[in-house]
């Protein structure tokens, strides 16, 4: 699929469920050429780096990717040895009508924390596209969409 196509909501026992993807957290030594090392292992494979941070400390570093494919992803950090771990994040797209400061808003309404958030290279929609993380992503998920958000999942990100 990619590009145009919206994950169906799964409906569950409390309601929506929203979609997500899945973000990797990569535990990197803090050495010059391993974030390169890190992302040029995703040159060859049919996954592609659609959001990259980087948060830094004296002696590491950790990277938070998301992909187009998690489990190709997933493979790759297996194979290279990486030490990691996954969650999932909304990922929200921003229009005029639906901006950032309408998104924080709208959670803090509902007393939601952000953990973390920085935006997507990629742009399902051509439009500014940001992941969130936050405390209760079923929660945020059924907030945001009632105020007319539009959240993406895996498929809905652009093939490599």
């Amino acid at each position: 699929m990619g590009g145009g196509g919206t994950a169906i909501p799964i409906s569950t026992s409390q309601g929506y469920t929203p979609p997500t993807v899945t973000q990797y957290s990569v535990f990197l030594p803090n050495k010059v050429g391993k974030l390169l090392d890190l992302v040029e292992g995703f040159d060859d494979l049919p996954c592609q780096i659609c959001a990259l941070s980087v948060h830094e400390a004296s002696d590491h570093a950790v990277v938070r990717i998301i992909t187009n494919n998690a489990l190709r992803a997933r493979e790759l950090l297996r194979q290279e040895g990486l030490a990691f771990s996954e969650n999932n994040v909304l990922v929200v797209e921003l229009t005029a009508g639906h901006s950032l400061s309408s998104l924080c808003l709208s959670l803090l309404g509902a007393e939601l924390s952000i953990q973390f958030a920085y935006p997507l290279m990629i742009k399902p929609n051509g439009r500014p596209t940001i992941a969130l993380s936050v405390d209760d992503p079923d929660l945020a998920g059924q907030i945001l969409r009632r105020k007319n958000f539009r959240l993406f999942g895996e498929c809905d990100l652009p093939a490599a």
